[in-house]
């Protein structure tokens, strides 16, 4: 089952957010990771917050353990992200 992925990055900025998604070896616009069916990223108040929707919470775990975590700790991120989860009941994607 497809699960939405929040995660709440305190004291991030986007270009830091910029040099992960280049390490990961992705662009603006274009795919992403096996497994990811949606992604978006946003500023907030206090940092970032990066929204996906993965085809299984298992999947983003792993590629979060792998990838995510420890790019992350070498963009200067200052520690993990708060993660919410939520069941997706439904998605649309562009035809």
């Amino acid at each position: 089952m497809a699960v939405a992925v929040i995660m709440e990055f305190k004291d991030t900025s986007l270009e830091q957010y910029d040099e992960v998604l280049s390490k990961m070896g992705f662009s603006p616009g274009g795919a992403g990771a096996k497994g990811g069916l949606f992604h978006w990223v946003t500023k907030t108040n206090g940092g970032i917050r990066v929204t996906d929707v993965w085809e299984s919470k298992e999947q983003y775990e792993a590629y979060a353990a792998e990838r995510i975590g420890p790019l992350t700790a070498e963009a200067g991120f200052t520690g993990p992200p708060e993660v919410t989860y939520a069941e997706v009941y439904n998605y649309l994607t562009a035809g």
